[in-house]
């Protein structure tokens, strides 16, 4: 599959990767044929980018942290769960529960995958999937930093509940009426969950260097759940600012962490992020510092800033040979820009 941009999405073109609308259900099924009417449905939605299908690209390796099935039961449950609250009713501890221990496990058997955050998000779903990649991401650091089954178990509720307090209040709400102030009031009377879990809520905003919100804590007062979350928080929320007139890309959001390594973020915390991501992900389109076009197709764990390429060569518009080059062994050559 290749990604491209949804003003590049022709008709007729098979869809490489399920959409999933705002309760956990599919809304566009992979290999489905696009139409005119589904192109506009999903610009209206407020998709930007999309996975397209590509017979020369079939075989690149969709390597995915959590299961599809994973991803429908979180996001079923955080719908449920939200619905719940805007109603005035309890939300299901339980259940909850139930789709983080799924995810533990799905992090845990796949702990050794690059992160590639390629579900694609509409003005429905993004809630939603936003705080199932947080929860992902910081299980992911927790499990590289040594955290046992009891906390990352705490680290995960409180990752993707850590917006919960969102609910009713507004981006300029500040002190207690913070959302991560109300998130907190909210989750540490839930007798089901460790108190530390409603301190992520709490302190996912506050900023090492005492800068932060609602508090204004900073270094060791801000618990480390809450600078795990810090981090996966912001990556993900960048990678879906449109203030550039575009998504940004992960190799920038990446830079853009590195800036607030020691005033926002802490360091170590950053380190170990830096090692779970993929900086180009598979199906991304760059151009080589030789001046050749190609698409990411393969992830090295230890280098994930030196992926396999595939370049194609043509004759017109037809393909005539391909040839992968492995950026990890061929050390002159490095990505130049990204084209996706």
């Amino acid at each position: 599959m290749k990604l491209i941009d949804i003003e590049m999405v022709e008709p007729g073109q098979n869809l490489g990767k399920t959409i999933f609308s705002a309760n956990g259900t599919v809304l566009l099924s992979e290999g489905v044929q696009l139409t005119v009417f589904m192109i506009s449905t999903l610009k209206r939605l407020g998709v930007t980018m999309v996975y397209i299908d590509d017979p020369l690209y079939r075989d690149i390796p969709d390597e995915e942290v959590l299961s599809e099935e994973t991803k429908r039961m979180v996001i079923k449950q955080m719908s449920e769960s939200f619905d719940a609250l805007r109603s005035g009713k309890e939300f299901n501890t339980k259940a909850i529960s139930k789709s983080v221990d799924q995810m533990l496990d799905d992090v845990l058997q796949n702990q050794n995958v690059l992160v590639q955050l390629s579900d694609i998000r509409t003005e429905d779903n993004k809630m939603y999937i936003h705080a199932m990649n947080v929860c992902m991401m910081a299980t992911l650091v927790g499990v590289n930093m040594g955290l046992n089954m009891i906390q990352l178990k705490e680290l995960a509720i409180g990752a993707l509940l850590h917006d919960i307090g969102k609910l009713g209040a507004t981006e300029k709400d500040e002190g207690r009426h913070h959302h991560a102030w109300r998130g907190f009031e909210l989750l540490k009377m839930k007798r089901e969950y460790s108190l530390l879990s409603a301190h992520v809520a709490f302190q996912h905003h506050e900023c090492v260097d005492g800068t932060g919100q609602p508090r204004g804590i900073g270094g060791d007062e801000i618990h480390l759940y809450a600078k795990i979350v810090a981090v996966a928080n912001i990556y993900d929320n960048l990678l879906t600012d449109l203030s550039e007139g575009r998504p940004i890309l992960p190799h920038e959001a990446l830079e853009r962490l590195h800036a607030m390594s020691g005033t926002a973020l802490d360091h170590q915390v950053l380190v170990e992020f830096m090692r779970i991501v993929s900086v180009y992900p598979n199906g991304i389109s760059v151009r080589l510092s030789s001046n050749r076009t190609g698409i990411v197709v393969g992830q090295h764990r230890g280098l994930p800033g030196r992926p396999i390429v595939r370049v194609i060569d043509k004759e017109g518009d037809e393909a005539v040979g391909a040839v992968e080059i492995d950026l990890a062994q061929h050390t002159t050559l490095f990505i130049d820009a990204v084209l996706s």
